[in-house]
C-alpha cells in the first residue's frame, strides 16, 4: 500500500485539523457508500448485489491511514484498525472471481493471431 494519501494531505495544519480532515473525507466516502447501497437505478444490471467494491476499498484505505497515524488519540487508532479488519474483509467478500481459462483456449481464440500484412 503506498501512503500517498498521507503525503497529500496539507502538513501546515496541526495534528488534530489533519485527523479532523480525514474523518471528514471518511465519514463522507461512508455516507455514499450507503447511499449506493439504498439506490437501485433502474436499467441496472440484476447482477449488481450492492455499492461499489472501489468505494469499500477506499473507505478501508482512509481506516487504515488513521489507525497508522502515530500523533491521534489512541481510541481512534483502536477504533479505526477494528473497523478496517471489518471493511477489508467486506472487499475481499466482494471482488469477483477471477474467470480461468486454459492457456490453450485463450491463444486459439479468433482474433489473437494475425497474418503479416503483405506488402505489393
Amino acid at each position: 500500500m503506498d501512503d500517498d494519501f498521507l503525503d497529500d494531505t496539507p502538513a501546515s495544519g496541526t495534528p488534530s485539523s489533519r485527523h479532523a480532515l480525514l474523518v471528514a473525507a471518511l465519514l463522507h466516502l461512508m455516507s455514499q457508500y450507503t447511499l449506493r447501497s439504498t439506490q437501485r437505478s433502474p436499467g441496472k444490471d440484476q447482477d449488481d448485489d450492492g455499492p461499489c467494491v472501489k468505494l469499500a476499498a477506499v473507505i478501508e484505505r482512509h481506516l487504515d491511514a488513521l489507525a497508522r497515524l502515530p500523533d491521534a488519540e489512541p481510541v481512534l487508532r483502536a477504533t479505526c484498525e477494528q473497523l478496517r479488519v471489518k471493511w477489508e474483509d467486506l472487499v475481499d467478500s466482494r471482488m469477483p472471481v477471477p474467470v480461468r481459462r486454459p492457456l490453450l483456449s485463450r491463444l486459439l481464440r479468433p482474433g489473437v493471431f494475425k497474418a503479416p500484412a503483405l506488402a505489393t
